[in-house]
């Protein structure tokens, strides 16, 4: 019999604390949740104050047996599932199934897996916290009523299997919403000038840009308006009016929360969130280091707040002065955005002395790739402001005005570390500035115009858009990934060079969803009930009011949506290709894959076939039209026409014009042979 029985939620997090422990403790795992709402039916009682219906999770109960008997035979039974909403709920649950009363001192939390906090974790247990709990049961209900209740409007009028939810569908709507931004955006043409001058001295070169007229800037929108300016500057006479050197100071980003650690290891290491928060999640649970055993290797990876520890900070300290020197430190505080939950800690490492490169043989390539990531930006956060000397010149030709800027880097601080990347990061024009004397006449060697149009606002990252979420009070930090890779599952948004495009599909549910739930489909709503999420969590609102609150105007919503688009039928695309068997024109209609033609004869006819896109090379082997199809990766390919009737061409790559046939290249697609239907047998 154990002493103690403690219930985590997997088991790598199991492995990795029970070296921790003494013998007598049991550490076993209850895989995430166990109870849930049952995916049948809604599972919300409405008529009794919304009391959720849970349901064991199928395929469980052999779990929750062994559960159950190692919890009868411990004198004690810890609840170690993760330090937030989530993981409050999954305790509550686990005590509901074992029969442990809530109030009942069970729950034990920890924010790093270490030998430290998982002891004092044991020696500090606490009850259940019910306002965590319920905030999550409160997303849960909400989260599900949503999602049920407006899910069915698209099956009648787009098809069956598709979803709604509060937030996966605003993060549609971002996507449609740029994307029409994007496609009504008109571009507007300026010119810039640029001078390449040259000190008198020493006759080095360098460029200044053109500014304005009189002092004031002017912007140049056509070339007539620059051939004007180019006629009085051609034969100036170039003079330094003005020269100002100063510095400039840049300071480091903070820790990571979940949010900046998604962003940055987009940007830099190409990973999708997804890809980061399963290999964050093994590095809190736990990897095997050498004269270590295993043991978790940063603190809990979702949190909004960019607080550390004092003990966090002090290591820190003693490793920026050894490594670097006592002027690289410099002892910062973070100060945590006011809708933060703070529950815990930023992201960081657990042991500063695991330097990445130390434990590199212990971490496959992706772990190491990201440990590092964090840990360098981690003791970033706690170095030294970098200084730059700049400089900044204005030169004046004929009454008009040209600038020049210069910087050099005079103490690099963090930056010997780290540096954060940003989205669609602009590229400060500096340019190495000899040393000019006002008054000074320099030569002028060359002049270069450049013309240029404006362009739309970028498409989103999945980088870019979790940062649009965080900043408009969308979801939370464990929402995030999940949101993104549910709409990207669902065919709403397609990924392409990291870039995320709404699909045809996309477009025509944000449409109807939008149009008809325009109250519950849209940003400020799901910021607000984010808010009020937070307000149950802090003990200020009951979340069954909460519900109750919601429910009285979207339940009218929803009636009349469904009576009011009950003869309305969506206008159906209609194409010039008539169908083969009953001769009608063919529509265009969206399933699991995307748009594909069928007769609109249903069901009398049942004709239905792919969308074929062509492109306007032909064939390199034997001139046929050259399809594109997708991969089951998601990839294109192309491939001609006649294969494989009378031509084997296939290749990933987009021909071109007169380019020769590659038979070596194109064996380098595998195609999944058709597999022949069986029927049984009737005994």
């Amino acid at each position: 019999m154990a002493d103690n029985l403690i219930i985590v939620e997997s088991p790598a997090k199991a492995n990795t604390i029970k070296k921790f422990l003494g013998g007598k403790t049991k550490v076993v795992a209850s895989m995430g949740h166990i109870r849930d709402l049952p995916k049948s039916k809604l599972g919300v009682d409405v008529e009794r104050n919304f009391e959720p219906e849970y349901i064991n999770i199928r395929g469980k109960g052999d779990l929750i047996k062994s559960l159950k008997k190692a919890a009868a035979d411990a004198k004690k039974v810890y609840l170690a599932t993760d330090p937030d909403r989530e993981g409050e709920a999954i305790a509550w649950h686990l005590a509901h199934i074992l029969g442990i009363d809530e109030k009942e001192i069970c729950r034990i939390t920890f924010n790093e897996i270490t030998k430290e906090a998982v002891q004092n974790a044991v020696k500090n247990p606490r009850t259940i916290d019910m306002n965590l709990t319920d905030a999550q049961q409160a997303r849960r209900v909400l989260d599900r009523i949503v999602g049920y209740k407006m899910s069915p409007v698209l099956w009648k009028k787009v098809r069956r299997g598709l979803s709604a939810g509060r937030v996966q569908s605003v993060a549609v709507k971002l996507i449609v919403d740029r994307e029409e931004e994007i496609e009504n955006f008109i571009p507007e043409e300026y010119w810039n000038i640029y001078a390449i001058l040259a000190d008198n001295k020493t006759n080095k070169k360098f460029e200044a840009k053109f500014y304005g007229k009189d002092g004031k800037k002017l912007e140049l929108h056509s070339e007539e308006e620059v051939k004007k300016v180019l006629s009085q500057i051609e034969i100036a006479q170039y003079s330094v009016k003005n020269i100002k050197k100063s510095e400039k100071k840049r300071n480091p980003a903070p820790p990571f929360t979940t949010s900046t650690m998604q962003q940055e290891a987009s940007r830099k290491l190409g990973f999708s969130l997804k890809k980061t928060m399963s290999f964050a999640q093994g590095l809190y649970e736990g990897v095997n280091v050498p004269e270590k055993g295993t043991v978790g290797l940063i603190t809990y990876m979702r949190t909004d707040s960019t607080r550390i520890s004092e003990e966090a900070r002090g290591y820190a300290k003693k490793h920026i002065e050894t490594t670097y020197g006592s002027n690289y430190y410099e002892n910062r505080y973070y100060k945590t955005k006011a809708d933060s939950q703070d529950a815990h800690e930023a992201i960081r490492p657990t042991y500063i002395d695991l330097e990445p490169d130390k434990i590199k043989d212990s971490l496959t390539n992706d772990q190491y790739k990201l440990y590092k990531l964090i840990y360098n930006r981690f003791i970033a956060s706690q170095m030294a402001t970098a200084i730059y000397d700049t400089v900044s010149v204005d030169i004046e030709a004929n009454n008009y005005n040209f600038k020049a800027n210069g910087q050099t880097l005079k103490f690099d601080g963090f930056m010997k570390l780290y540096v954060e990347s940003l989205d669609n990061e602009s590229k400060d024009e500096f340019t190495k500035i000899p040393e000019l004397e006002v008054g000074e006449i320099v030569k002028k060697e060359k002049i270069d115009t450049k013309q240029s149009f404006t362009e739309p606002p970028p498409r989103y990252t999945e980088a870019s858009l979790v940062k649009a979420l965080e900043e408009k009070g969308i979801g939370r930090p464990s929402t995030y990934s999940p949101t993104i890779t549910t709409i990207l599952e669902r065919r709403y948004i397609e990924k392409q060079q990291k870039q995320l495009h709404p699909t045809d599909l996309g477009k025509v549910v944000n449409k109807l969803l939008t149009e008809n739930f325009k109250d519950v489909v849209n940003v400020e709503f799901t910021a607000k009930m984010e808010e009020e999420f937070d307000e149950i969590a802090d003990g200020k609102e009951k979340w069954k009011d909460v519900i109750k609150e919601f429910y009285g105007p979207f339940a009218k919503t929803v009636e009349k949506v469904e009576k009011e688009l009950e003869h309305v039928k969506l206008e159906e695309e209609v194409t010039d290709i008539p169908c083969e068997k009953c001769g009608r024109m063919m529509v265009v209609k969206y399933g699991r894959f995307g748009k594909f033609l069928a007769c609109p004869g249903y069901p009398e006819c049942k004709n239905a076939k792919p969308i074929v896109q062509t492109i306007d090379v032909p064939c390199p082997k034997c001139g046929g039209t050259v399809q594109i199809r997708k991969a089951k990766s998601k990839r294109n390919y192309y491939i001609c026409e006649n294969n494989p009737k009378s031509c084997d061409y296939i290749s990933w790559n987009k021909p071109k014009p007169g380019e020769p046939y590659n038979e070596e290249e194109s064996k380098t697609i595998k195609r999944r042979p058709t597999r022949r239907k069986t029927t049984k047998k009737k005994k």
